[in-house]
């Protein structure tokens, strides 16, 4: 447990035994898929029958309708876009409002708020997404019954899929941004305040660019939770399927590489928008 102390010989290669064998668990899948994308096979699994870009670039003549001129799954990605930059803006805001009510104000009950407002984490997707159908298809049952008001977005549709994802999702970028204000030196707004600053003036320039790697970091896992979501997601979707959804849809009808390519093109969109969030990190100042 000492770093300094000499370990035995069997310990040290058990430590790179674990860790070559942890990692593999962890990269050896996405490795499988990424290169089963340029598989030049009706499959998207062994064996290797050689490279291509079909799966890709292929056109609907070719036999092999590659992801560039696939409309469908285009379409299902840009919709996933969409629902995820709403839900993005709608739990940072909620989450940068909820941060400032648990840690600047004080009433009763706020310890039990906070921990209530953990639920929806701790709650499967599929019961939160039938949860949530279920109510909403009450509420507009009978707005339709009392009062004849169709109340399509509370109907199976992308924006009861943005009010599910946003029920579990806005805790998370709640928690973060509260991670980072919790640590803010409020005498530093108090010093403003005594200089004839506004209410508004301190928030804009020195609350609000303190939190910024808190709201950039929140925005981005709620970008990437919504994009990815499933579970909820199927549970409210309508006639305009997300991709995830859509790619579901196509691997039960009989999978090809262009799953793995649409896969491949995902990791690497993560892996460029994590390594600029990470440089923008050491960029900026420090807190």
């Amino acid at each position: 447990m000492i770093s300094s102390l000499p370990r035995p010989l069997w310990l040290r290669a058990s430590t790179v035994v674990y860790g070559v064998a942890f990692f593999a668990f962890l990269f050896l899948p996405l490795v499988v898929v990424a290169v089963f994308a340029f598989n030049d096979a009706p499959y998207p699994a062994p064996p290797w029958r050689g490279f291509t870009l079909d799966w890709f670039f292929g056109r609907d003549g070719s036999g092999r309708t590659g992801l560039f001129a696939d409309a469908a799954l285009l379409g299902s990605a840009w919709t996933s876009v969409v629902v995820a930059c709403w839900v993005t803006i709608l739990s940072v805001l909620v989450g940068t409002a909820n941060a400032f009510l648990i840690e600047r104000t004080q009433f009763r009950g706020k310890q039990a708020l906070s921990l209530l407002m953990l639920a929806p984490l701790v709650i499967p997707g599929v019961i939160l997404g039938i949860s949530i159908l279920a109510f909403a298809s009450r509420i507009a049952n009978l707005a339709d019954d009392l009062w004849g008001l169709e109340l399509e977005f509370l109907r199976p549709g992308l924006p009861l899929v943005v009010l599910g994802q946003f029920s579990y999702i806005v805790s998370i970028a709640t928690l973060t941004i509260t991670a980072r204000l919790k640590r803010f030196d409020i005498t530093l707004e108090e010093a403003a305040y005594n200089l004839g600053a506004s209410r508004l003036a301190v928030l804009w320039t020195i609350t609000l660019p303190y939190l910024r790697p808190a709201l950039i970091g929140s925005a981005a896992i709620s970008f990437l939770m919504s994009f990815e979501n499933f579970n909820t997601t199927l549970m409210l979707v309508g006639s305009d399927s997300p991709l995830t959804v859509m790619m579901y849809g196509r691997m039960r009808e009989g999978a090809t590489p262009v799953l793995n390519a649409v896969s491949l093109l995902l990791m690497a969109a993560s892996a460029v928008l994590a390594l600029t969030l990470l440089r923008g990190s050491k960029a900026g100042p420090s807190s």
